[in-house]
């Protein structure tokens, strides 16, 4: 138990993460997908080391921008090209099947540029305004808990929404099986952690799940599936979507 347990983390940082997690980890597509809030808040703790080292150094603006150059480093800017794939092919107004085709190119088009810019820029300006907004504590919580949040959106994408794409695709291996309960076990890590913020970390909760409901909808309405790009999207759209809400409900 403890050797799969050990093993599905591994494979969930090798998956999501440029992270080193040792050699010859066992490919576990649906064990790792539960262990991707456990991923986010590695990440977090790390994006925490990063800004107590570039603040002792630069302004909070510079700092912010920092923040951000470190989460596309670290996950070798995975879902920023899902993002970017994403936008291309569902504002394309193609087609689902075209749009599909369009997410598989390897080429970044202009809406893909604007999605990527647009939310790096978003997330810059939130990362700001939770520094210079909260305390210095509850800034490094917020940086410890977002990433954590926006990885467990991942796993309601794969829950609630149908794979895209037929035989192939960067995620079709997570849906060979549905998800149950325990799946969603580690996402109650970020909630956990927003108990101790007052009544704004419950507000916190209610953006998480606001966002949550808008971009599945919207992946609805517009497609009717999700695929792994699609799910790279989401987790840059919700980081993002959590800063600036963060920003806001303690402004």
């Amino acid at each position: 138990m403890k050797k799969a347990f050990l093993s599905d983390l591994r494979s969930a940082l090798l998956f999501i993460t440029i992270l080193p997690a040792g050699k010859d980890v066992a490919w576990s597509p649906t064990g790792m997908i539960r262990f991707f809030p456990v991923v986010g808040l590695i990440l977090g703790g790390l994006l925490v080391i990063t800004d107590l080292a570039v603040s002792q150094l630069w302004a909070p603006p510079v700092a912010a921008i920092l923040d951000v150059f470190f989460l596309a480093a670290v996950t070798g800017a995975f879902h920023l090209d899902g993002l970017g794939d994403t936008a291309d092919g569902m504002f394309s107004h193609r087609p689902r099947e075209r749009a599909l085709e369009i997410m598989k190119d390897s080429r970044t088009g202009m809406m893909g540029l604007v999605a990527v810019v647009s939310v790096l820029a978003l997330k810059a300006a939130g990362i700001f305004s939770v520094k210079t907004s909260l305390s210095r504590e509850l800034v490094l919580v917020m940086l410890l808990i977002v990433p954590a949040y926006a990885r467990a959106s991942m796993i309601f994408g794969i829950r609630f929404l149908n794979y895209g794409r037929k035989d192939s695709g960067t995620g079709l291996d997570l849906f060979e099986r549905p998800l149950g309960n325990k799946d969603f076990l580690f996402c109650l890590i970020p909630f956990f952690f927003s108990l101790f913020l007052g009544y704004r970390g419950l507000l916190l909760n209610f953006v998480f799940l606001a966002g949550l409901l808008v971009i599945l909808t919207f992946y609805r309405r517009k497609m009717n599936c999700i695929t792994g790009d699609m799910l790279g999207a989401m987790n840059e759209v919700m980081e993002a979507l959590l800063f600036m809400g963060a920003g806001a409900l303690w402004r």
